[in-house]
């Protein structure tokens, strides 16, 4: 992992961008854990990791995933997000430019694109898993981050196929407000840690019952739901304190 810039933050909190092979990152880390001297960053105690993802791989500097980004590592999270395979700024085949191209002709057509949807999501899934769990394994070699580790992301279907997959995730928050193709939505069955998982009631975009069913499915014990009026972006400002607290009963 090499970082490529630094930047500290009126709130007290490093930005540092980073590069692992090919994956493009950011961390955000508290001040007690963010300092790029060492001295320091072994005196303090290791902050937790919370890996956020955007949705359905919109890229890492999405203003409203830096935002709760920041808000979170000022409560004291080490928290990184990374352009995976296919996402972001990142080189796309050209078929995915194609089936890209066709949902966006589809939508504006008022067609149906769970299919589309389907073709497109499910494979950008698999590709940015193996990313993450690497961006995971050089995150947690650093001094001042260790676990446990969360995840928190509006991509539920990365979310939920990443869980799965890395038994170091001990806790997991997911909004549902993308598109979650079926292979995940079985997986979601498997999902066993706490979770914490966030539903606008008037989604135009997420079929309201789908989410629901969603929920349903998930295996864990401890799961709650909450929901709020208002479309796709209009999610409350409290709910960012709420996740936080979910995050901090399970992760401090």
């Amino acid at each position: 992992m090499q970082f490529t810039s630094e930047q500290h933050l009126d709130d007290g909190v490093l930005e540092r961008e980073f590069t692992l092979g090919e994956i493009p990152g950011t961390l955000w880390t508290p001040g007690s854990a963010g300092s790029s001297g060492a001295a320091q960053a072994a005196q303090a105690a290791p902050a937790p990791l919370v890996l956020m993802a955007h949705n359905n791989g919109l890229p890492k500097a999405e203003p409203r995933l830096v935002a709760r980004a920041r808000y979170t590592a000022a409560r004291g999270y080490a928290v990184a997000s990374i352009d995976a395979a296919g996402c972001g700024d990142r080189p796309r085949s050209a078929a995915d430019e194609q089936t890209r191209a066709e949902l966006r002709r589809a939508m504006r057509a008022g067609e149906p694109v769970d299919e589309i949807f389907e073709s497109f999501i499910g494979p950008l899934v698999e590709k940015a898993v193996p990313d993450w769990r690497t961006t995971l394994d050089a995150l947690l070699d650093l001094p001042g981050i260790g676990g446990p580790v969360g995840y928190s992301g509006g991509w539920a279907a990365l979310g939920i196929r990443l869980v799965v997959a890395e038994p170091r995730i001990a806790a997991a928050g997911f909004f549902a407000g993308g598109y979650v193709p079926r292979a995940q939505r079985e997986e979601a069955r498997r999902v066993t840690i706490p979770l914490f998982f966030l539903l606008q009631w008037d989604d135009e975009g997420n079929p309201r019952q789908r989410a629901l069913d969603l929920f349903d499915a998930f295996g864990s014990k401890e799961k709650t739901l909450h929901a709020n009026p208002g479309g796709h972006t209009g999610t409350p400002s409290f709910e960012l304190e709420d996740g936080c607290r979910f995050l901090d009963r399970h992760l401090k």
